[in-house]
């Protein structure tokens, strides 16, 4: 089970949260024949946030909404990589937090064994902080999970 560097998806996907990388993360991407969206979300409240990140994958194919697995895939990916971003309480309106956040999904195969099957990750990268401006950090979370 080999996987080589140039196809770690969790790397890719972190990778492509930060705008200087995106091009020639893009291409590579494209090489790969992988998958990918990217987008914007801030709130104070989770659902919002897993909402967000599952209709930017379903609308940009990188999930079919209509397939249980997949859709379950994504959403174990989401809360893994928001635990990263609020280190490990998946909590937020209720202690006063808000985050800002950047996000990437990627699919892929980055096994060079095809029946190791395609895997999701999900990353951000942002802020996370009091609802007060100029009072949060930055952060950054990553979630990856088999399809």
């Amino acid at each position: 089970m080999i996987q080589h560097s140039n196809k770690k998806i969790g790397q890719l996907a972190l990778r492509l949260t930060f705008s200087e990388e995106q091009r020639e993360v893009t291409n590579h991407l494209g090489q790969l024949g992988w998958s990918y969206c990217q987008g914007k979300v801030g709130s104070m409240e989770l659902q919002k946030i897993v909402a967000a990140i599952e209709t930017a994958s379903k609308r940009n194919a990188v999930v079919n909404g209509d397939l249980y697995r997949e859709m379950h895939a994504l959403y174990h990916a989401i809360i893994e990589s928001m635990q990263g971003v609020t280190r490990g309480q998946v909590e937020l309106k209720d202690l006063l937090r808000t985050v800002g956040l950047r996000f990437a999904v990627v699919r892929g195969t980055p096994y060079d064994d095809k029946a190791e099957g395609e895997w999701i990750a999900v990353a951000l990268y942002g802020t996370i902080g009091a609802p007060v401006r100029g009072l949060e950090h930055e952060t950054m979370g990553l979630g990856i999970n088999h399809i």
